[in-house]
C-alpha cells in the first residue's frame, strides 16, 4: 500500500466530504425548524446565539467541531485499511512488511491521540460559551419585567424554573452538540464504510438465487428491521424521562421549603405530615424510575440481541470465500470490521433513542420556561405616570385575579414628606394596592402618578440576602468600601447595637435573626438608603409598641422629606401618620385626617 497517495487521498476526501457535510448541515437544520416542533423549540432557545449579526465565533468554532469530526471518521478509515494489510502480512509471514505496518500505527496513532484531545478541547470549549450565553438569555427572561414575581398570576405556568436554568441548560448543550455530531459523523462513516463492504462483499447463493453484493444489503435490511422494532419498543421513554425531571424538581423543591420553614414546621410539630408529603413525592419518584427502569429492560435487551448477532454474521456469511481462498485473512478482518462499524453507525439512532428521548424532554422544558417567561411579561402592568415626587392616583380601580373589584375609582393626591395609613379588614386589598404602586399588580385601571426611582418596599418579612450582615443591611444597594462607621451607627440607631461586631460574618441571616430583629434592620435600610417615598407592608408588626414608636420617630426625624406610605392593623400608627386611607366593604374607601 502505498501510504503517501493514503495520505494525499484522505487530505482530498475530507476536503470533499467537508464541504458537502456543511452544506447538507445547514439545509437539514433548515428543514428541522420549517418542518419540526422540536425544530421550531431549538431555533427559539439558541438562534440568536448562531446569528452573524452576534458574532461569527459559535459557526466558527462549530464548523471546526464538524471538521474534526469528518478528520476523526477519515482516520478510522484509514485504520481499517491498516489492520487489512497488518492481518494479510500476518498471513504471509512477512515479517518486514508486518513491522513496517507497526511504524505505521504509531504514526496514526499519534494523529489520532493529538485529533483526540484537540476535538475534546474544542467542544468543551464550544459547549462552555454556549451555556453561559444561554444561561443569561434565561436568566434575562427570568428577571426582567418582574416575570419572577408575575408567573404566580399565570393559571398555567413551567414548574421549578431554578432546574430548568441550571440543570436543564446544561443537558441541553450537551446533548445538542453530542447528539448532532453524532449523526454526522453517523451517517459520514455509513457513506465511507458502504463503500468499503461494496468492494469486499461477494454474491451469497440464496433459495436458488444469486444475490451480488449481498453483505451491504444485508446489513441496511438487518438495521432498517431492528430500528423500527426499536423506536417502538422505546417511544414510551420520551413521557418517562420528563416525568423523571418532573418528579425529581418537585421533591428536590419540598426538600428546600423544609429547611427554609423549619422553625414554623418544628413549632407545629408538623414533621409527620411533612414526612408523608415527601415520601408521597419520593414515591412517584420510585414508581416512575420502574417504570424506566423496565421499559429500557426491554429497549436494552432488544439492542443487546440486535448487537451481538451482528459480530458473527460477516464472518459466517465470509467464512466460505475466506476457505476456498478467494479473500485474504485481512480482508475477512476488514470485512468484520467494516460491517460492525457500518452496524453501528445505521444503528446511531436506535442506540442513542433513549439519549433523544431525554433530549426532546429537556426541550420541552426549556421552550415550556420561555413560553412562561413570555406570558408573564406579556400580563397587563398598571399605568403608571412620573411627575417628580407626587404620589397620587386618579380613576384609580383596583380588581383580584377573578374579576372582583377591590377598590373602584379612588382619587388622592399625597403630598411630598406626608404620611399615609392604610387601614381595612383581612383581604380588604390592602397589600394588593400596593402591590400596585410598585406595578406588580396586573389588573388594576386607572392611572398611579409616582416617581420612576427612590421607591423602597418592606415587606412583613424582610429579605435578608446571602452573603455579610453588612450586605443585609444595604440592600439592595452595594455596600460602600468605608462606610464601616455608618453600618454600625445605623445598628446602634435602630437598636441592633449588638450586632456592630458582626458586619463582615457570613451567613444565613435570616435563619439567624428573629423577625423583629429584621424588621429593624429593615428600617435602618431606609435610613441608609433615604428613599424619595417609603412603602411599609406591617413593617413593624413584630415589634412592641415601643419599639415600633421608636421606629417611626426615627424616619419622621431622619427622613422628613421622604413620604411613607403604610399598612397596618394597630391604632397606635394612627399618631404617625397624617392620612388614613380606610378600605370598606363592596370596593368602597374613605379618606380622612388621623388629626
Amino acid at each position: 500500500m502505498n501510504w503517501n497517495q493514503e495520505l494525499s487521498n484522505s487530505l482530498l476526501w475530507i476536503a470533499k466530504a467537508y464541504g458537502l457535510t456543511c452544506l447538507l448541515f445547514v439545509l437539514t437544520v433548515w428543514a428541522l425548524v420549517r418542518l419540526t416542533s422540536w425544530g421550531r423549540q431549538f431555533w427559539q432557545l439558541s438562534g440568536s446565539y448562531f446569528s452573524l449579526r452576534r458574532s461569527a465565533k459559535p459557526l466558527l468554532g462549530l464548523a471546526l467541531i464538524l471538521l474534526l469530526t469528518l478528520a476523526g471518521v477519515r482516520l478510522d478509515v484509514v485504520l481499517s485499511n491498516w489492520s487489512n494489510g497488518l492481518y494479510t502480512s500476518l498471513q504471509q509471514l512477512n515479517e518486514s512488511l508486518f513491522w513496517s505496518f507497526v511504524r505505521i500505527f504509531c504514526i496514526l496513532a499519534s494523529i489520532h491521540v493529538l485529533r483526540s484531545l484537540f476535538s475534546f478541547y474544542v467542544n468543551q470549549s464550544f459547549s462552555i460559551h454556549w451555556r453561559a450565553w444561554l444561561n443569561e438569555q434565561l436568566l434575562q427572561k427570568l428577571l426582567q419585567n418582574d416575570s419572577f414575581y408575575r408567573l404566580q398570576y399565570l393559571p398555567q405556568r413551567s414548574d421549578n424554573p431554578d432546574q430548568r436554568i441550571q440543570q436543564d441548560v446544561s443537558s441541553f448543550v450537551s446533548s445538542s452538540l453530542g447528539l448532532s455530531m453524532g449523526v454526522v459523523s453517523s451517517l459520514v462513516s455509513t457513506l465511507a464504510y458502504t463503500l468499503i463492504l461494496w468492494n469486499l462483499s461477494g454474491p451469497l447463493h440464496l433459495l436458488g438465487v444469486d444475490i451480488p453484493r449481498a453483505m451491504v444489503f444485508a446489513v441496511f435490511l438487518y438495521v432498517l428491521i431492528a430500528t423500527v422494532l426499536a423506536v417502538k419498543i422505546g417511544r414510551p421513554l420520551v413521557r418517562l424521562n420528563f416525568l423523571n425531571e418532573q418528579y425529581n424538581a418537585n421533591y428536590r423543591y419540598l426538600l428546600v421549603r423544609l429547611l427554609e420553614y423549619a422553625e414554623s414546621i418544628a413549632f407545629y410539630a408538623g414533621e409527620k405530615v411533612e414526612g408523608m408529603l415527601l415520601r408521597s413525592r419520593f414515591g412517584q419518584i420510585i414508581h416512575n424510575n420502574w417504570r424506566i427502569v423496565f421499559r429500557s429492560l426491554k429497549f436494552q435487551g432488544f439492542n443487546l440481541i440486535v448487537s451481538q448477532t451482528a459480530v458473527v454474521f460477516p464472518l459466517i456469511v465470509q467464512a466460505h470465500r475466506f476457505f476456498s481462498k478467494q479473500i485474504t485473512l485481512g480482508d475477512l478482518m476488514q470485512t468484520s470490521q467494516a460491517f460492525g462499524t457500518l452496524h453501528d453507525n445505521l444503528s446511531f439512532f436506535r442506540n442513542a433513542y433513549d439519549d433523544f428521548a431525554g433530549y426532546r424532554a429537556v426541550l420541552n422544558r426549556l421552550s415550556g420556561y420561555c413560553d412562561s417567561m413570555q406570558e408573564a411579561a406579556a400580563l397587563p402592568r398598571p399605568d403608571i405616570r412620573s411627575d417628580g415626587t407626587r404620589l397620587a392616583l386618579e380613576n384609580f380601580s383596583l380588581q383580584a385575579p377573578d374579576g372582583r373589584t377591590l377598590l373602584e375609582q379612588v382619587n388622592l393626591d399625597i403630598a411630598s414628606g406626608s404620611a399615609l395609613l392604610i387601614r381595612g379588614a383581612s383581604g380588604s386589598g390592602k397589600t394588593t394596592l400596593l402591590r400596585s404602586l410598585a406595578g406588580l399588580w396586573p389588573y388594576s385601571s386607572g392611572q398611579i402618578i409616582r416617581p420612576q426611582q427612590g421607591l423602597m418596599f418592606l415587606s412583613q418579612k424582610p429579605y435578608l440576602p446571602g452573603g455579610t450582615l453588612r450586605d443585609a443591611l444595604y440592600y439592595p444597594a452595594s455596600a460602600p468600601a468605608a462606610a464601616a462607621q455608618e453600618a454600625a451607627m445605623v445598628l446602634q440607631t435602630v437598636q441592633l447595637g449588638h450586632l456592630q461586631g458582626r458586619l463582615d460574618e457570613e451567613r444565613d441571616w435570616s435563619q439567624t435573626l428573629s423577625l423583629g430583629e429584621q424588621q429593624r434592620l429593615a428600617f435602618g435600610r431606609l435610613l441608609l438608603n433615604k428613599p424619595a417615598i417609603a412603602f411599609l407592608d406591617e413593617a413593624s408588626s413584630a415589634l412592641d409598641e415601643g419599639l415600633e414608636d421608636a421606629m417611626y420617630r426615627l424616619l419622621r426625624q431622619q427622613l422628613p422629606a421622604t413620604t411613607i406610605v403604610s399598612v397596618g392593623h394597630r391604632s397606635s400608627l394612627l399618631q404617625h401618620h397624617g392620612l388614613q386611607l380606610q378600605i370598606l366593604e363592596n370596593s368602597r374607601w374613605q379618606l380622612a385626617s388621623t388629626h
